[in-house]
């Protein structure tokens, strides 16, 4: 190997240290490393950049905002409160959520679906007291198996896909299924060792941080509207009477009062429902489908209720309000904000709404425009100002048309022909033309910081490619394994598990695909006929096995805060995990895509 080649192994090296056994982000290591690469003139600026233009990074990106379109719309609710029901115990927490989890990330890219099932499942555990810590990495490692099912599942082997689209022409890419024939052999493999085993190897941990700690406590009205699908049931199987952090005080029903409400009351239409708790509870319950605030002045707004969030303001001396109630001060036409709730001293205001005498220091929840809290920040009516994230009330109305325009992107790349990318950019679009998500909102929920990972790794994998040391490794590989192609394979699997573990799954990827080519090439021009594919394959099981460490892919980033894990979490049941698919893997393989 010449001196490009060892340059890039060095700064290879330099990346997965400072990756393995430092905090900083794994898109800037990654870009530091390919700016470096690019100033000892490794990498030309076509090169630098070339990352940008790739179909797979690229449609990670598109699905982005497909997913912002399932998440605006509370679609995933809609699939997910009916599978995962009311479980008695932990074990059958996670049997009703692996399953599923599993099936919704092959045909939706996991990372945009464990963000969008994070807080449902996070209130599903709390609702049923059950651990957390229990259920979240769990969720990972489920949408990372289902994920190598499909071509759409996992970013890895869409980016893989557009890597071999580059290398040997566009009619060569993998079908919507072909990963399938080893993929779901592995995720029930898997699947059923977290089943297991779990229990024991996940501690029984609770969040670094608890909504259930709020000392701001408000009590809210709430009503069943017309055509509800809460009508008709029960408290306890419309879900209502273990919501974390609230309290059903009251049902007011006509001229009847129900306190002390049981968990058998059957809720009807124009209920009002009377909760105390949490703002972070409050927002909860205002997702729920058929359940709106009960005060009418929400309904006299000037704003759709999708361009509405809550807000909190503390009330000053110099409201000119202050001693009067809130409807006789004109409240919502004054400030064209509708009061859903006071609090005042941490204490529970028990009159209705407009019958309320505002003090100064209330603190009042309102639901208004988005750009309230800008608007009122220096205002001398309210001492502070803060609106409440991800307040925004579902477009529940709009879920049947993103769910509609997810089977039909599916559809047009099983059936209809079309590439990933094209049916990915059409989905999005139709997410937005059809107000499913607003296209600043959608443009928010792209996870920037992935994309350059991807980016950037194609960057370091093009220059392991020219420099030679693609080629050197490859030849070293050769070496060692005897020229056997199976010892091979279950070496490159190997030690792509392992890169994806300690760097990145996409960048692992994008590093060992040009020495599976090479390695098929070395065997070939060695007097054997060996095709790239088992080599390629055995590259995209390794690097979507990233079980073993949070920093191996994005969403084991994502659980490790909520679920209160530490980094000795993931060793102790992603090592074990991650043998079993690289044994499934390395058997599976050549049976499949002989050499």
């Amino acid at each position: 190997m010449g001196t490009e080649a060892w340059t890039t192994l060095g700064v290879l090296a330099l990346v997965m240290a400072l990756l393995v056994f430092t905090r900083v982000a794994p898109y800037l290591v990654l870009s530091a490393g390919l700016a470096i690469l690019l100033t000892l003139g490794v990498v030309t600026e076509q090169e630098f950049l070339g990352g940008l233009a790739n179909p797979g990074m690229v449609t990670v990106g598109v699905l982005f905002l497909v997913a912002s379109g399932l998440r605006e719309t509370g679609a995933m609710s809609w699939i997910a409160e009916p599978l995962l029901g009311q479980p008695r115990s932990t074990a059958a927490a996670q049997a009703r959520m692996l399953g599923p989890i599993a099936a919704l990330s092959a045909f939706m890219n996991n990372t945009p679906l464990v963000a969008v099932m994070l807080p449902v499942i996070h209130d599903w555990a709390r609702k049923f007291g059950i651990s957390v810590s229990k259920l979240l990495i769990p969720l990972s490692y489920a949408s990372i198996l289902g994920g190598a099912c499909t071509l759409i599942g996992t970013s890895t082997v869409l980016v893989v896909d557009g890597l071999i689209q580059q290398e040997f022409g566009a009619d060569r890419g993998m079908r919507m299924f072909d990963i399938a024939k080893v993929g779901l052999p592995c995720a029930l493999v898997g699947l059923s060792y977290l089943l297991i085993f779990s229990r024991w190897l996940l501690p029984d941990r609770r969040a670094v941080l608890s909504p259930d700690d709020d000392a701001r406590e408000y009590v809210v009205e709430m009503l069943i509207e017309d055509g509800s699908p809460l009508a008709g049931k029960t408290i306890e199987r419309a879900g209502l009477r273990q919501l974390p952090g609230l309290f059903l005080i009251e049902i007011d029903r006509g001229e009847q009062v129900l306190p002390a409400v049981s968990s058998n009351v059957v809720l009807r239409e124009r209920d009002r429902l009377v909760f105390a708790g949490i703002v972070e509870s409050v927002v909860d319950l205002r997702k729920i489908r058929g359940l709106v605030p009960a005060t009418n002045q929400v309904f006299k707004l000037d704003a759709t209720r999708a361009n509405r969030s809550l807000v909190e303001a503390v009330v000053s001396e110099a409201c000119p309000i202050v001693g009067m109630t809130i409807r006789e001060g004109g409240f919502r036409t004054r400030y064209n904000a509708a009061v859903i709730a006071v609090g005042r001293n941490g204490q529970r205001v028990k009159q209705k709404i407009g019958d309320i005498v505002l003090q100064a220091g209330d603190t009042l929840l309102l639901e208004a425009r988005a750009s309230f809290a800008a608007q009122h920040r220096n205002s001398r009516d309210f001492f502070l100002v803060s609106r409440i994230e991800d307040s925004t009330p579902p477009r529940h109305e709009r879920a049947w048309v993103s769910l509609a325009i997810l089977a039909a992107m599916v559809a047009a790349v099983t059936l209809g022909g079309l590439s990933m990318l094209n049916a990915s950019i059409l989905a999005a679009g139709g997410m937005i033309l059809a107000r499913c998500t607003p296209a600043s909102v959608a443009l928010r929920n792209v996870d920037w910081q992935v994309l350059v990972v991807i980016a950037t790794a194609f960057g370091i994998g093009r220059a392991m490619q020219t420099s030679g040391a693609a080629e050197g490794v490859t030849t070293w590989l050769v070496s060692l394994a005897g020229s056997d192609p199976h010892v091979i394979l279950a070496i490159l699997c190997g030690v792509t598990m392992v890169f994806t573990n300690v760097m990145n799954a996409n960048a692992a990827a994008v590093l060992m695909f040009p020495i599976a080519v090479s390695t098929a090439q070395e065997l070939s021009a060695s007097g054997m006929t060996v095709s790239h594919m088992p080599f390629v394959i055995a590259i995209i099981m390794g690097a979507t096995s990233s079980f073993a460490t949070p920093i191996g892919y994005q969403t084991n980033l994502m659980v490790m805060g909520p679920g209160g894990y530490h980094f000795n979490d993931f060793l102790k049941i992603g090592v074990p995990l991650s043998l079993l698919v690289w044994l499934t893997s390395v058997l599976l393989i050549p049976r499949i895509w002989p050499f």
